[in-house]
């Protein structure tokens, strides 16, 4: 009888800023002008690995899937937040809420790995010369690319499935701009004791595994620079690993910022609170896919060589 007598949610509706009116007009221009750089910046940068022949490398490879990667991310959550600013349409489907939350876990599952990936690329590279090309060949980088992508599929159809088969009693108001997953199983109205327990199995291996791959593939790195004779060997080796340490640093200190604050937070609704998970959202939603082509543009110099070439050739054909 208590299944019957419950009123299951057809569709949810995303608070997002709405208490700030103002504060949506600011949001909907800046988070415009960061996704037309997001599709612009991470689309050149796949064309530039696919037809320059000096960026038919593994680390350009794994680049291009994470500028791929960045441009999918985006292009499942910024255009139905662009909307709800701009027109207050706010409701979502249960079946669209389901989709946003699919795609948005399995980005970030397949980020987390991608740059597990290149940061063993990189140690290979530097502590590894003479054997790079035997250790990394191309059937080898394309098939950590492929279990990067299927892993954080099959992560994300387990998270999800698992979520939206909850019970949604009524209450379908999420305070978030988008479908994330914990603050949907907030509204659910039955045990969730096995969503969080899949979650935290899912943290340790998406999060930490990735993250122990990166630091000690870093530590290996440092410890082979620090032993080199030659500064300009010295700065060439730090500058091939700068760019992607930032990109870590941001992508997971953006992540441990949203996630690592105490649970006691989590039900303050103030609108401060509000105002403020907007604004962490909207850093890891869309300001990292934004800055990833532009750190490695600036640098890297293949990258910004192969640039200009497909610039200059643009130019040359019109």
């Amino acid at each position: 009888m208590d299944r019957i007598n419950k009123t299951f949610v057809k569709e949810f509706i995303l608070l997002g800023l709405s208490g700030y009116p103002k504060l949506e007009i600011i949001f909907f221009s800046l988070i415009l002008v960061m996704y037309l750089v997001i599709l612009t910046g991470n689309g050149v940068l796949i064309i530039a690995s696919i037809f320059d022949s000096r960026l038919h490398t593994p680390m350009y490879f794994f680049l291009g899937n994470l500028s791929f990667l960045d441009i999918c991310y985006t292009s499942s959550s910024v255009p139905s937040t662009l909307v709800s600013l701009i027109s207050k349409k706010r409701n979502i489907s249960f079946s669209g809420c389901a989709v946003q939350m699919f795609f948005g876990f399995a980005m970030g599952s397949t980020e987390c790995f991608l740059l597990g990936m290149m940061a063993f690329d990189r140690y290979v590279a530097i502590c590894n010369p003479l054997r790079y090309p035997i250790i990394m060949s191309k059937v080898v980088y394309v098939l950590m690319a492929s279990v990067s992508w299927l892993s954080g599929g099959i992560n994300s159809i387990v998270q999800t499935s698992l979520a939206m088969q909850l019970p949604f009693c009524g209450n379908n108001i999420i305070n978030h701009f988008l479908c994330e997953i914990l603050a949907v199983l907030k509204l659910a109205c039955a045990d969730i004791t096995l969503n969080y327990v899949t979650l935290a199995v899912s943290n340790m291996a998406f999060l930490v595994l990735p993250l122990i791959v990166i630091f000690f593939s870093y530590m290996f790195i440092l410890y082979t620079i620090l032993r080199m004779n030659s500064a300009t060997g010295r700065r060439k080796a730090f500058s091939t690993c700068s760019a992607h340490l930032t990109v870590v640093i941001i992508f997971y200190g953006t992540i441990f910022f949203m996630y690592a604050k105490p649970k006691s937070q989590d039900h303050l609704q103030n609108d401060n609170l509000q105002a403020t998970e907007g604004l962490i959202s909207m850093f890891y939603g869309v300001v990292t896919p934004m800055l990833n082509p532009i750190i490695y543009s600036l640098r890297n110099k293949d990258v910004k060589a192969a640039v200009k070439y497909l610039l200059n050739w643009k130019t040359v054909n019109q």
